[in-house]
Order: structure tokens, then C-alpha cells, then sequence
């Protein structure tokens, strides 16, 4: 563990949550000039996932930073032009272009890695290098099919070797097809002053840590390293020289570093009520969540259904800068159904009405449906709200 110095602020833990708030978009008018790319931006990573309730994860994200952004405008804002391409971080994650010397030090592991779960047939890398020169960004279904016919996992050899390749960093996922990964030869799809920056793996490290504090505000040695999943030893080998300040957080039973504009100003403005993907930044980190909000989240998507408490794709409520309920949502054909609707408080109601309301428009539902309320003597005020 690093040895600390003595820190440089002392934080409350109400300070500390603002600061968080903040530095993830959602205290203060939201930054509509940079619209979804300077939110991408700012966060630095956007998670991917298969899973599309309201919408797909990488939509919600936006949508509850600057409200009901036309989700084909987040796809093109994504994927056109060139300004971001999708990588490995804290999971797959879409990452500004810019930040594509920083992830040198991984490509260069996989490229030293020994071993595979796939075997990779003679020739193949080769034969997927060479067609992409040849015919420009494919889908690995134009690569010559992503699988051998078998389960999920029996990957073509095609798909073999252009993932491999992607890993590698000398092919790049240049956006989603129908959600396929459509993929560039790097020398294409990054631009010259970025694809000539081999930084060394500590100045990768270094950069990735800052941009983790910047986008956190404030966090402790797992969460900042989470973000970007490093290891806890790469975070202690750079956090000295990254740039981030050590503080004590009230209640925080480990040490923390914050970015020091964090603490330049105090974190004030108005609060965004919206309902959050369980993939979004903000909250991904179950410990972190529940030391900032004191609220308990877990995606029940993959848990087997008898054994959820709140349901497949619970969405928490955010409002007045607390997490105060979840919700389970579905959709059928012009209908928002909240399945299962959790509320901590009587309180949460009007903020779930609003956030339910502003969610089912978004996606063009004009009815919301409310089919089971964990507190039933709350459901006809919520009800009422929704009407």
C-alpha cells in the first residue's frame, strides 16, 4: 500500500458526495455545448452491454446527464468522425480517441500474453490483416462469420484473430453495427499524432489514474483504479506524480485522493433527477456507491429469477443528489411498465413520477404503467403522480 503523506483537505462525507456528483455531471447545469461527446469526454469511459430495456446502456448514460438527447444523434455522436473507438477499460468501454496512447501498456501485454482460450489457426491473423486492408471497416460476419456453427463461444477462426487483433491495437472497433463490432486497421481509424505516441506503461498508468480522479472527484485507491480496472500496485507505482491530492473523507475508512480542481470551488448547482443504468460510472462500484450513498445496488440481470429482490434490470432513482428507490422497467409496444417499483421514502415518490414520465417520452411511450409497488401504500400516490 503507498505510504501516504498527510492530507491536504478534510472532506465531510455530504462534501465528498456533492464532489463525486459534480465531477460525474450530475450537480450543476449540464454542459449542452459538448453535448453527448463532451460527456464522453468528461467521463472518459462508457461502458457497453448487451442488455437494452429503455435503451442500451451507452444511450442512458447521456440521457441522464443531459435529458432526452434523440438516441440516433447519441449514436452518430458516438461513432462518426472519428472521435472514439472502443476498447478494453473498465469493461468494454466506448473511450474518447484521445485517450488511445494511454492504453499502450495493455495492448503491449496481450501482445506479450502466452496464452489463449482460442487457438489461433496458421494464417488467420494474417488473412484478416489483409482483407480489411483490402475491403475497408468489416463486421466480423463479413470477416467470414463470427462463429463455427457450436455454442456462443466457438468462435470462427476469423473472429479468433480479428479480436485478437483488436487487443493487440492493430485493429480498431470504429463503432456498433446492429451491434456488431465493425472494425478498422488502426493505421486507418486513429490519427497520426496518436497512433505515433507509444507512451511508456508508467505514463499510461500515470494519465489513466488522473483522468480516473478527475472523472470521480474523489475516490479511494479501488475505486479510482477500478475505473479504468488497473491493479492496485500500478495505481501506488504513479499516484504520487498523477497529480491527485490525498484527503480524508468523514466515514471513509480508507484513505483517498481527490483531483485538485475538485476542491477549488465548492461543488453547488442544481441536481438532475433521472433514472441511472446500473452500468453508469456514477454507481458501477458497488462498494463505492453504497460508502457515498449509502445505497445498496446489485444488477440481478444474470441472478436466476426466483432470487431477485428488485428485479432484472433495476434502474436506481437519483434526485436531489441521493439515490432514493429503483426501478424495474419494461417496455410493451407505446407503454413504460415499471414492474417493480422500490421507494425508500414518501419523498421518492414525485421524483419517480417525473423520472418515469421524462424516461417514457425519451423512448416514445406516451403511458406509463405501474404493475407492483414494494411499499403498496405508496402505489396510488405514485399513481396519481404518474396521471
Amino acid at each position: 500500500m503507498t505510504m501516504l503523506p498527510t492530507p491536504a483537505a478534510e472532506l465531510s462525507a455530504d462534501e465528498a458526495r456533492r464532489i463525486a456528483l459534480r465531477a460525474q455531471g450530475f450537480l450543476g447545469a449540464p454542459d449542452r455545448r459538448g453535448g453527448v461527446r463532451g460527456v464522453l469526454r468528461h467521463l472518459g469511459a462508457v461502458q457497453l452491454d448487451t442488455i437494452s430495456v429503455l435503451a442500451r446502456s451507452h444511450e442512458l448514460i447521456p440521457y441522464a446527464r443531459l435529458g432526452a438527447v434523440a438516441r440516433r444523434a447519441v449514436e452518430d455522436a458516438y461513432w462518426t468522425d472519428g472521435h472514439s473507438f472502443e476498447y478494453w477499460s473498465h469493461a468494454a468501454c466506448i473511450l474518447p480517441v484521445e485517450e488511445w496512447p494511454h492504453f499502450a501498456f495493455r495492448r503491449r501485454a496481450y501482445r506479450a500474453r502466452p496464452q489463449w482460450h482460442h487457438d489461433l489457426p496458421d494464417g488467420a491473423y494474417d488473412t484478416v490483416i489483409k482483407q480489411l486492408r483490402a475491403e475497408g471497416p468489416l463486421t466480423a460476419t463479413e470477416l467470414g462469420g463470427a462463429k463455427n456453427g457450436g455454442e456462443w463461444w466457438d468462435w470462427s477462426a476469423s473472429k479468433v484473430a480479428v479480436e485478437r487483433a483488436l487487443m493487440y491495437g492493430e485493429v480498431v472497433c470504429t463503432e456498433r453495427r446492429g451491434w456488431k463490432r465493425v472494425y478498422d486497421l488502426a493505421e486507418r481509424a486513429i490519427p497520426d499524432d496518436l497512433l505515433g505516441m507509444e507512451l511508456a506503461d508508467d505514463e499510461c498508468l500515470r494519465r489513466l489514474v488522473r483522468l480516473a480522479g478527475e472523472a470521480l472527484g474523489v475516490g479511494t485507491r479501488a475505486d479510482i483504479a477500478d475505473y479504468h480496472r488497473l491493479k492496485g500496485e500500478q495505481f501506488d507505482a504513479v499516484v504520487a506524480d498523477s497529480g491527485l491530492v490525498p484527503v480524508s473523507v468523514e466515514g471513509w475508512a480508507k484513505p483517498a485522493w481527490a483531483d485538485p480542481q475538485a476542491l477549488a470551488t465548492v461543488a453547488r448547482g442544481r441536481h438532475r433527477t433521472t433514472l441511472l443504468s446500473p452500468f453508469d460510472s456514477l454507481i458501477w462500484e458497488r462498494a463505492r456507491t453504497e460508502r457515498i450513498f449509502g445505497f445498496t445496488h446489485r444488477l440481478e440481470a444474470y441472478v436466476p429469477k426466483p432470487k431477485r429482490v428488485y428485479g432484472y434490470f433495476a434502474m436506481p432513482l437519483l434526485s436531489g443528489g441521493r439515490l432514493l428507490g429503483r426501478v424495474d422497467p419494461a417496455r410493451e409496444g407505446s407503454t413504460l411498465v415499471a414492474k417493480q417499483v422500490s421507494l425508500d421514502t414518501p419523498k421518492a415518490v414525485a421524483p419517480m413520477a417525473q423520472a418515469l414520465r421524462e424516461a417514457a417520452e425519451w423512448v416514445g411511450c406516451d403511458a406509463v404503467r405501474v404493475e407492483r409497488v414494494d411499499s403498496p401504500e405508496l402505489a396510488p400516490a405514485l399513481i396519481a403522480a404518474l396521471a
